[in-house]
């Protein structure tokens, strides 16, 4: 593989830059579709950043934008840390350009265990996020609750815990595979809650809510542990007469 630096776009959620990269990190940028993102790259060195170009500013700069970083070794799974996480930064305004996050395994050989219950949370991003536009084959973006008090852990998560800041956050499933970037957080056809991903293609895709166990710098799926409840229906969750054999909301066969 070839190790030339070539000047590329790099897309982030609030503008790009145009960087030189390796062959290795526009592998890394490429989710299967015609654009590079930055986000999967992770941190770039700013003299290989020519220019960048902020959407809140529209404008772009020559030279990188700020660069901030952290490294809080944070475990959000079992065998799964938060190496790294850092954002870049428009150094007229202040604005986002794009974030990234970087995790390791503590052992390479194994695999990846459960989440972390999700901590209660005693703030809540109180940023105003602009209004996006719905299109018939999209799923409608829901509002922001309103702040609430804490609850105790648990891996089942409520919308309050998930629509802060939720965009440009990598979604992993349970064995730990990347699958996609958090896009919003909206509702189906049969008003259910899930989250909208952009999927590694490049496509957009949506996960049904109940299959998210965690909500932190990085979003865990997993199938949660349910009890089972005679007559609840898996597919909308109407509670049927004990005995019944198909739900008498839609129809599903029941167990």
């Amino acid at each position: 593989m070839s190790s030339e630096l070539r000047i590329k776009k790099l897309r982030g959620s609030g503008g790009y830059v145009m960087a030189r990269v390796t062959d290795e990190q526009q592998m890394k940028g490429n989710l299967g579709g015609p654009d590079l993102f930055l986000a999967p790259i992770g941190r770039l060195d700013a003299d290989k950043i020519s220019k960048h170009f902020c959407n809140t500013c529209e404008k772009e700069f020559e030279g990188s934008p700020k660069i901030e970083f952290e490294n809080p070794n944070e475990e959000v799974a079992e065998n799964l840390i938060l190496a790294e996480r850092g954002q870049y930064i428009c150094n007229t305004c202040g604005s986002s350009i794009a974030e990234y996050r970087e995790f390791k395994k503590q052992d390479e050989t194994g695999d990846v265990g459960n989440a972390k219950p999700l901590e209660p949370q005693t703030e809540v991003s109180t940023q105003a996020e602009p209004p996006q536009q719905v299109t018939e084959n999209t799923p409608q973006q829901i509002e922001q609750p309103e702040p609430q008090q804490p609850q105790e852990e648990t891996t089942q998560h409520s919308p309050t815990t998930s629509v802060s800041s939720i965009e440009g956050r990598v979604v992993y499933d349970e064995n730990a595979n990347k699958i996609g970037i958090a896009k919003q957080v909206g509702i189906d056809s049969t008003q259910s809650m899930v989250l909208v991903i952009t999927q590694n293609d490049g496509t957009e895709g949506s996960i049904p809510w109940k299959n998210i166990r965690k909500v932190g710098e990085v979003i865990l799926l997993g199938n949660p542990e349910e009890s089972v409840t005679p007559g609840k229906c898996s597919n909308c969750g109407f509670s049927n007469k004990e005995g019944s054999k198909f739900c008498e909301e839609c129809g599903t066969p029941l167990q």
